[in-house]
């Protein structure tokens, strides 16, 4: 049996010394980016490997492709399987943040044809919650042999700016309902969400614990937001293309499948004074 989507803590817990299974912990602060290896260090799962948002988990910045580009497929895959991923592995990957990180790699592991990927609900909190271990040791791994069979599931600025009149997609936006009305923005140095655009802030996804709502619950409101549109006409993103990640898994779990990223995001759009804005 394979997972596409969330994993709970009891079934990790019974695979965590399984050789076709591997853990990766993405923790990750965007105002601190040396937070995620500070904490990874002071106690992780058991036998999880560290992946970093900016150095693993994307590409090199140029000033015009957001703040977060999609990372090289092939050198995302060599990462990959530098830690034993093979085309059979079961991959797990977890954050302490309701899955706002771990869905990208979540996300990135399925683009590059990965489907045995999983994102822990809950993650850390929710194992130490459960009185589970931690460990401090760093494991190690014969390398793997990891293709990459690329999905088309990103759209690009010229595909969202041509879609402005065309209308031929629905754009929705997971970040707060405050910095899509340009309000409280403090990432971008600009304010607003792309016209047209839809909200669906990712962390309505979540229930108290950080834990994914009910399938039926993510189904009802995502189809309520799409209006009629077709999953498979909409394009997530948020402000770089990583928080719309958290929302592509929702429709997943909602059994609504087909939807696209828009990698560059807001940060990206917002970075040509040309692009129009609204607010």
């Amino acid at each position: 049996m394979s997972f596409s989507t969330v994993v709970n803590c009891v079934t990790l817990a019974e695979h965590l010394n399984d050789p076709t299974w591997r853990v990766f912990d993405c923790r990750h602060l965007l105002s601190d980016v040396g937070y995620g290896e500070k904490v990874y260090a002071e106690g992780h799962l058991p036998g999880a490997f560290f992946l970093h948002l900016d150095r693993d988990l994307s590409g090199p910045m140029n000033g015009a492709n957001g703040r977060h580009p999609l990372p090289d497929p092939q050198a995302f895959a060599r990462k990959l399987a530098a830690a034993g991923v093979s085309a059979t592995t079961q991959v797990v990957v977890y954050d302490d943040a309701g899955g706002m990180i771990a869905g990208r790699p979540w996300w990135l592991l399925r683009w590059i044809g990965h489907e045995r990927v999983a994102l822990l609900d809950g993650g850390i909190n929710q194992w130490i919650r459960e009185d589970r271990e931690l460990s401090t040791e760093v494991p190690h791994s014969a390398h793997a042999d990891l293709d990459v069979n690329l999905h088309d599931w990103v759209v690009t600025t010229e595909d969202v700016h041509g879609n402005l009149d065309r209308q031929a997609f629905c754009v929705v936006d997971a970040r707060g309902p405050d910095r899509f009305r340009g309000e409280n923005e403090t990432m971008d140095p600009i304010g607003g969400h792309i016209p047209g655009a839809r909200n669906r802030f990712f962390r309505d996804n979540l229930d108290a614990d950080g834990c994914f709502r009910p399938a039926a619950e993510l189904r009802r409101e995502f189809f309520a937001l799409l209006a009629g549109v077709e999953p498979a006409q909409a394009v997530m993103q948020c402000g770089s293309g990583v928080t719309a990640c958290h929302n592509l898994l929702a429709m997943e779990i909602a059994g609504l499948h087909g939807a696209k990223l828009y990698a560059g995001s807001w940060s990206e759009w917002c970075s040509d004074p040309a692009r129009p804005v609204a607010r």
